[in-house]
């Protein structure tokens, strides 16, 4: 929801590296072309211009470069470095191009979440087991929005291995944020009215704020700040040194934030609150009319969907009109009951919430510690050694926290909920980067790295129904009458 989920907030300049000369094998590798200003012939000047072609072209590529471009052990590092000198009246130029690896693995991992993605928001009316939980406890879906954000911060370390200018770094990642954002609110902001419904627009008085883009753009842009103002400058590659010694200013931001949270979770007093519920007495809107519900609450430290303090954050900062109008909470069976339901199941709500959003940084900020295991070690055995024993203990914690009374909660974002999904995201990626890059087994893994490459453009499309609107546009004389409508009856019957 690197997000994941998204190509555009994950491109950054790649690092330019000399290549060594003097053994047969590096000669291969480096072409040393030698013009004579005298004497040369035809042949060899169509080979020069030729390889010109290829140095531009690999220039071009440094200067838009991927994070998930990243060295692997036994690979052969991007080069792409001309030199000229002049002697004696001969211009020698040394141009050396090799193939950029990628870690495919990232790649993999994330079209593996989007594909999650999909398969729980298309199966979930016809699995239940595999949608949201309606509110305690972790089910399939619960996964996907930790796993994009572990992702983008396991793509920031990779971003931001070397960072010449760090002022020119933030406005870089401050954009890339509000181009998230921008693109979160036109996707779920409820400009488009999804299935069944061949009209567009928003009332700008209940236009919805934050989603899955807003909260993915949030927690990059948190981590990103840690990562480029908050990260030492003096490790060395390789080196058998703690990193999380070294990156304790991370592991401060981290405290700081679920300090935060849980402060304002559980200390912050809730009042009793009031929301609008339309009640129709005919079938035009200038004929609906509206009930006043009020929820009782005077309490603080409550963690259910009426009264908890995520909820009123959200509704005194961004407004009541401007939150999500059907929360999974609904499913709950007290919420099942039409006569005797309690009036805050009709109320709105907004699983990707402020608060929450706190806790989505902290879980971009564990990613990067992933992605410095990357850059720091270059044998695939101490890669997954230390990620797996990063992972373990925060396992444990979300786990021991579980125990103690904080609730597995998606929507609030629990600091349990967050430290157990990004540990399982960090054990997922270690079994992916074993797959992929270290027995190379690719055919496994081929279309979930097409589907990474293009993870922005397919949320867009599928996810957020952009396709289904567009092929539902499409109908036989009356608007019900298109192949999404048939297809979505079909379902239904069966």
């Amino acid at each position: 929801m690197e997000w994941n989920l998204s190509r555009k907030s994950e491109v950054a300049s790649a690092a330019l590296l000399f290549p060594q000369s003097g053994s047969s094998t590096h000669r291969t590798n480096v072409k040393q072309i030698q013009l004579n200003s005298n004497n040369f012939e035809q042949r060899e000047q169509k080979t020069i211009t030729n390889r010109e072609l290829i140095a531009a072209g690999a220039i071009a590529s440094q200067e838009m470069g991927d994070a998930d471009y990243h060295p692997l052990p036994g690979d052969a590092e991007s080069v792409a470095e001309p030199a000229t000198r002049a002697q004696s009246g001969a211009t020698t130029t040394t141009i050396s191009t090799r193939k950029r690896p990628r870690l495919a693995s990232l790649d993999a991992f994330r079209g593996l979440s989007i594909a999650l993605m999909i398969f729980v928001d298309y199966a979930g009316s016809i699995l239940p087991a595999v949608t949201h939980s309606a509110w305690n406890g972790l089910r399939l879906a619960d996964y996907v929005m930790p796993f994009f954000l572990f992702i983008a911060g396991v793509s920031l370390a990779l971003v931001y291995k070397r960072i010449p200018n760090k002022k020119e770094a933030t406005q870089k990642a401050v954009l890339r944020a509000l181009e998230l954002v921008f693109l979160g609110i036109l996707l779920q902001g409820g400009y488009l009215h999804g299935l069944n419904d061949l009209t567009y627009g928003v009332d700008l008085e209940k236009i919805r704020w934050f989603g899955i883009l807003q909260r993915i753009a949030i927690g990059y842009i948190i981590a990103a700040a840690c990562e480029i103002w908050l990260s030492p400058s003096d490790i060395a590659r390789g080196s058998e040194i703690r990193l999380h010694k070294k990156y304790y200013f991370h592991w401060g931001a981290i405290l700081l934030l679920c300090g935060t949270y849980l402060g304002l979770l559980y200390g912050l007093y809730v009042p009793d609150w009031q929301f609008k519920v339309e009640k129709s007495s005919g079938s035009t809107i200038s004929n609906a009319t509206f009930v006043l519900e009020t929820v009782n609450c005077g309490i603080r430290g409550d963690v259910g969907p009426a009264c908890n303090s995520a909820g009123f954050i959200d509704r005194s900062i961004l407004g009541i009109d401007h939150l999500y109008k059907k929360p999974v909470y609904r499913n709950l069976k007290e919420c099942q009951k039409s006569e005797s339901a309690p009036s805050w199941c009709l109320a709105p709500f907004d699983p990707e919430g402020i608060l929450g959003s706190l806790m989505a940084a902290v879980c971009c900020i564990i990613g990067l510690q992933y992605g410095h295991v990357l850059n720091h070690f270059q044998e695939h055995r101490d890669r997954l050694l230390k990620m797996l024993w990063l992972s373990f203990p925060i396992l444990v914690l979300g786990l021991l926290l579980a125990f103690l009374g904080i609730p597995l909660n998606k929507s609030l974002y629990t600091t349990s909920y967050t430290l157990v999904t990004t540990a399982t995201a960090g054990f997922s990626f270690c079994i992916m980067y074993l797959v992929v890059d270290v027995y190379r087994q690719r055919w496994m893994s081929f279309v979930f790295e097409w589907m990474g490459r293009h993870s922005l453009s397919i949320f867009i499309l599928i996810p957020s129904n952009i396709a289904i609107i567009i092929i539902q546009g499409f109908y036989w004389k009356l608007p019900k009458n298109n192949i999404v409508h048939w297809i979505v009856s079909i379902v239904k019957h069966n």
